[in-house]
């Protein structure tokens, strides 16, 4: 009775959330500094390695998704592709952070830009396929939020253990040893999610379109557009936010690196109980207002970085912002699913992989604005690497850990209101059951 209670329970399926968030976490939060600050990339040239990604992004991300909708085994259509993924998701997670000592710097751009294609195609895979199945498990809205609060919670737990774990793991045994260390907890986390997970016949037996009307449908959804669009915007301030806190603590704060965890620890520490606190929120709010307001509030949290002038302000600062960024990480999956929702009521098809797919590669967008903005500040102030910070590298870091991020959330916030939606039913019996199965 336990078993088939936690097959496709909330809580479960949120266990590939945990799994995937840890190695992800470590990789967004260290690799801009392992590169620049530590090996000496230029900034420039990872700039590049960034635009070259992100033309390859367009093609694979959608392919991915495209590929899992036609998907028919007797396993399903995501879950195949996630089995695959999961040895190769540890080794190229293991090359970007076990760079060969001695190369030149063409040889470590080279080593940066292949390790970054190859590492962000295998994720592309395993983010379209998990993406995909939460609107296909979780019919309405009231299972959705759950499911939604219950994901991000355990995204919390995952991204709290690669900050705090990450600097001691590389601060004591080297990076290589820490990407080994998150790949194993990745590999047995994801085979735990993947044991109760069943995906739904009647979603892979449904009727496929083909690829141009896939895409075009796709592309000629406005909501959808604008909503990923301003999506893109708050997602860089995520990486923003998780990539500047060893250099804002190194140059602003002016703490030793092995203080930095305490740092990231006041931030997503304080987002644990308070992804509960938006729950609480958002549970009988519109979805798509209580996603804008979420925008809202962490663009007004991010304000208070500025001021941050030693660990304790800094720490002060990151609880406030924790506050912000638990709202944006609850509420975008259950807007993401009703927009896929009134997609199939209108076509009759299930295209959740498709839809995924193209979400993901607008908001992973952010990555190549967050490269940007680090470039177009750091020239512009003066910072080059960690041997050439500039005349004020702390004037660098608090512009871009305070006024991009707020910018760019106000941006955000400006667009979300454009984004209309028919609303979900309530009732739980149109969809899953009590325990989150699908029906």
């Amino acid at each position: 009775m336990a078993h088939k209670r936690a097959v496709n329970s909330p809580w479960m399926y949120a266990f590939g959330m945990l799994a995937m968030m840890i190695p992800s976490q470590a990789f967004s939060s260290f690799y801009t500094y392992y590169y620049v600050d530590k090996l000496g990339l230029a900034v420039g040239l990872a700039t590049i390695a960034r635009v070259v990604f992100m033309i390859w992004d367009a093609v694979n991300q959608p392919m991915a998704g495209y590929l899992s909708d036609r998907t028919n085994s007797r396993h399903g259509r995501r879950k195949p592709w996630l089995y695959a993924s999961i040895p190769l998701f540890v080794m190229m997670f293991y090359i970007v952070f076990a760079v060969p000592d001695g190369l030149s710097e063409t040889g470590l751009f080279i080593w940066f830009l292949v390790a970054l294609v190859l590492f962000e195609a295998v994720a592309t895979i395993i983010w379209v396929n998990y993406g995909a199945l939460f609107p296909e498990l979780y019919k309405t809205g009231t299972i959705r939020k759950k499911a939604s609060a219950i994901q991000q919670g355990y995204q919390i737990v995952a991204i709290l253990l690669a900050s705090v774990a990450g600097p001691i793991l590389y601060d004591g045994l080297g990076y290589g040893a820490m990407a080994l260390v998150f790949g194993a907890a990745f590999a047995v986390l994801m085979a735990l999610f993947l044991r109760y997970t069943r995906e739904d016949e009647t979603a892979r037996h449904s009727p496929r379109m083909g690829l141009k009307e896939s895409f075009t449908a796709t592309l000629s959804n406005k909501p959808f557009w604008i909503f990923n669009i301003s999506n893109s915007f708050a997602q860089t301030v995520n990486g923003l936010l998780s990539s500047m806190i060893p250099f804002y603590a190194k140059y602003v704060l002016k703490v030793p690196e092995s203080q930095v965890s305490l740092l990231l620890a006041s931030i997503f520490v304080s987002v644990i109980p308070l992804v509960a606190v938006w729950f609480r929120i958002i549970k009988r709010m519109d979805s798509v207002k209580a996603w804008r307001l979420s925008l809202l509030a962490y663009a007004l949290s991010v304000i208070p970085l500025w001021f941050g002038s030693n660990l304790w302000t800094g720490i002060a600062a990151g609880v406030l912002v924790g506050f912000g960024l638990a709202g944006f990480l609850v509420t975008p999956p259950v807007v993401n699913g009703q927009i896929i929702d009134l997609d199939f009521a209108e076509t009759g098809r299930r295209r959740e992989g498709v839809y995924t797919a193209v979400s993901g590669f607008i908001t992973r967008s952010s990555g190549l604005i967050s490269a940007l903005a680090f470039l177009i500040v750091s020239v512009l102030l003066g910072y080059k690497d960690g041997d050439n910070p500039g005349d004020d590298p702390a004037l660098t870091f608090r512009v871009l850990i305070c006024v991009v991020p707020l910018v760019l959330l106000s941006i955000a916030y400006a667009l979300s209101h454009f984004v209309s939606l028919k609303p979900l039913p309530e009732d739980d019996s149109a969809g899953a059951g009590n325990d989150g199965r699908a029906s």
